[in-house]
């Protein structure tokens, strides 16, 4: 069955949430194709994706590798029109999800990302995650020329043709930067839309750290250097 959306939900030892932002997803979006990628998880998540999972769903699982590879694992599998990532904790509001697909058919061809400091908004965010996000996105646009604000958001919304034709090789989180600057490299444009963001605190589970920040300037580079 052809789909408009298909989502990518990467999972990794997110028990304690997974059933809740599958219930939300297809509240939200029940027509999409759902794609839901265990990343090898130690916990019970596996089971969780099993027993919540629509008979409609895809559920897909791998050794561990990184939110990368499990959003490459999932891609292949997608069959909508456009295609989207949301990640498997409550950070993201899939109600918000049509907020991305109505500005993608306004504008045909583009990514359409998310964007968490859309007009000035600053969400309660640790302030090194702040700034991270801000050295990250003030370097890629340094580099490529562009003005996003939120160059390392979940939400990333692509033609599904358009996606599999950046060829992504990442494996864990700078994959955010490999899609942002294969897009900005190839002339494809970026909107972005404005959209809610719940942090959860490093007790709950948050994962990303300094070294993935390390890999994800490096990869901008390795993307604007590259023929």
């Amino acid at each position: 069955m052809q789909h408009e959306l298909s989502i990518i939900v990467p999972v990794y030892n997110e028990a304690a949430t997974v059933a809740s932002i599958m219930d939300a997803i297809t509240h939200s979006c029940p027509d999409a194709q759902i794609i839901y990628v265990d990343d090898g998880s130690s916990d019970d998540s596996l089971a969780i994706l099993h027993a919540h999972a629509r008979p409609t769903d895809i559920v897909l699982t791998k050794s561990n590798g990184g939110k990368g590879s499990a959003i490459r694992l999932g891609l292949a599998q997608a069959n909508g029109t456009y295609t989207v990532i949301q990640d498997a904790d409550l950070e993201y509001d899939p109600r918000e999800i049509h907020l991305l697909l109505d500005a993608a058919r306004e504008h045909p061809g583009s990514a359409i990302f998310g964007s968490r400091f859309f007009q000035g908004k600053t969400p309660h965010i640790y302030w090194r995650f702040l700034l991270g996000n801000k050295t990250l996105t003030g370097f890629l646009n340094l580099l490529f020329g562009s003005s996003l604000t939120d160059s390392y958001t979940c939400y990333k919304l692509l033609p599904t043709d358009v996606f599999r034709g950046l060829h992504l090789t990442s494996n864990g989180f700078e994959l955010e930067a490999e899609i942002a600057a294969k897009c900005l490299k190839r002339g494809i444009g970026i909107h972005e839309v404005p959209i809610s963001y719940r942090p959860r605190t490093i007790e709950q589970g948050k994962k990303i750290g300094w070294k993935d920040a390390i890999k994800g300037l490096l990869m901008m580079v390795k993307v604007k250097i590259r023929k």
